[in-house]
């Protein structure tokens, strides 16, 4: 790849640390942790029974010191002698769930940021198969995941990398808790990809950089890639992103990822990423506030989709996945797209511009008419989309929308399992008409309320009949602080969603 000496991504793409890291630390689910090569050595402790073995402490003792095991809570104790000591509380037995586990490494994690080399006891899993395997993927995601920190652009990062992390998983076989912990580290380190993209300033990634990191993504981790620059665009008629595009000096890229699974498929599942660089508005300019400044990450849905294709040949999907990742960013200048402009999609449907603002539909209109004319089996789609669903559902969950209820529970499976809260909104359909326009067949913009929902309904208009989920990232992309495996800054939320519903899709259809 070739590029100027301020890029993030220079030749040797040592600049994605999640790449560099993910090779550098050792997971391994062990009968005994090996305290002689560890620095620090936590003990997850329940509110009740008995105290784990070897845990020289009783509760009278933890409690005079404040540790109440609550979930999240830690106590940190010195040694004279060998590794530190951590308790970590997970609250009652009874109800410790695999997110609690996730939870629970996070906030040992992050009590031993200081430390290269950790271990970890958990003596209550539960011993079933899927509970050693659910265990072990579990915590090494809230390991991998809560030690994350962006510090490619950093002279002198602060930050420990992680080296060695042993997990002695009490009750668990420990073969599926290996397995599990495999999988594990191969779901974070997507999630981390996903982050490390979003998380880069915009002059650092562009569209056409994006695409070149996706061609070395692909060669590396076994799925193909397909670019398409601004004259093939033009040759398809994708008329959302190159009216997104028009007002920037950067050139926009389609980029088409594609895993085929090494035997018979069990379906086609269609992928969409909203790939905005940055999205200063266009003509309708977002104010310079807060917000504005977390723009950089209107790309959070491409890059998930990204992240998603590291992990299918590793984790041994079924499925053929197709990615379209939509990319450009959106500036105001003399030849930006205007309000009152129409623009032509890929297949011919008319779009009044009402509001520049509203542009990540426009270039996701385009993918969903190309994924149809794939022969998808269904379409997921994931965006940074409307202020809307940050404002309805804050920043902890996602709004959920879709037209066939088999794959949004399919994605709503995935969510509960990952831990990335969603919520289904309705798709109200007696709202359409708000979208209705005196000029062109549709316009981009709806009425002041319900914004969530049409703009669903918007790329409801392109889905047709293909089973569709929408999920709408806006208030999940990023954290403002460190939150248990949440670490500051982009989420990479959505990555481990897809990868869980392109390991269990199956066409419904």
């Amino acid at each position: 790849m070739s590029r100027s000496p301020n890029k993030l991504i220079p030749e040797d793409f040592t600049a994605i640390p999640s790449l560099e890291r993910s090779r550098e630390v050792t997971v391994a689910v062990v009968a005994e942790l090996d305290e002689s090569r560890l620095d620090a050595v936590g003990v997850i402790v329940t509110t009740d029974g008995d105290l784990p073995d070897g845990l020289d402490l009783d509760r009278a003792a933890l409690e005079r010191a404040g540790f109440d095991a609550e979930p999240g809570s830690t106590l940190v104790l010195p040694s004279g002698s060998g590794p530190l000591l951590v308790v970590v509380g997970a609250g009652p037995a009874g109800e410790l769930t695999t997110s609690g586990l996730r939870n629970a490494a996070a906030a040992f994690t992050r009590a031993t940021a200081r430390f290269a080399r950790i271990g970890l006891r958990v003596p209550v899993t539960g011993d079933a198969d899927a509970a050693a395997a659910a265990a072990g993927q579990a915590l090494t995601e809230g390991v991998l995941l809560a030690r994350y920190r962006f510090d490619a652009l950093k002279a002198e990062p602060k930050d420990v990398p992680l080296t060695r992390v042993e997990l002695r998983i009490d009750d668990a076989e420990r073969g599926r808790a290996s397995a599990g912990a495999a999988t594990g580290a191969v779901t974070a380190r997507a999630a981390n990809i996903a982050r490390d993209l979003a998380n880069s300033p915009p002059g650092h990634l562009t569209a056409t950089e994006m695409a070149e990191v996706a061609v070395e993504l692909g060669r590396r981790f076994g799925f193909g890639v397909e670019v398409f620059d601004r004259q093939q665009l033009i040759d398809l008629g994708c008329g959302g992103l190159l009216g997104v595009n028009s007002g920037s000096a950067e050139e926009p890229r389609m980029i088409k990822l594609r895993y085929t699974p090494p035997g018979d498929s069990t379906g086609h599942l269609g992928l969409v990423g909203k790939g905005i660089m940055y999205d200063s508005g266009g003509i309708s300019l977002k104010p310079s506030d807060p917000m504005h400044l977390l723009m950089k990450m209107d790309m959070g849905g491409a890059a998930s989709v990204l992240a998603t294709f590291t992990a299918l040949r590793a984790l041994h999907s079924t499925a053929t996945v197709s990615g379209w990742l939509m990319c450009t960013d959106n500036m105001p200048s003399g030849s930006a797209y205007k309000l009152g402009d129409v623009l032509t999609a890929r297949g011919g449907t008319t779009v009044e511009v009402k509001n520049t603002d509203a542009e990540g539909r426009l270039v996701m209109m385009d993918a969903i008419v190309l994924a149809n004319e794939d022969g998808v089996d269904a379409i997921v789609d994931i965006a940074t989309l409307t202020g809307a669903a940050l404002m309805a559902l804050g920043p902890a969950m996602a709004a959920l929308f879709g037209n066939d209820d088999t794959l949004t529970r399919l994605v709503e499976q995935a969510a509960a399992a990952t831990d990335e809260k969603v919520w289904r909104l309705p798709l109200e359909r007696t709202y359409r008409k708000q979208l209705d326009s005196d000029v062109a067949d549709i316009a981009n913009l709806g009425g002041p309320y319900a914004g969530a929902t049409t703009a669903a309904l918007f790329l409801d208009h392109f889905v047709g009949e293909t089973p569709w989920a929408h999920l709408d990232i806006a208030g999940t992309m990023q954290s403002d602080a460190d939150d248990s495996w949440r670490s500051k800054g982009a989420t990479g939320f959505g990555a481990r969603i897809l990868i869980e519903v392109a390991r269990e899709f199956r066409p419904t259809k």
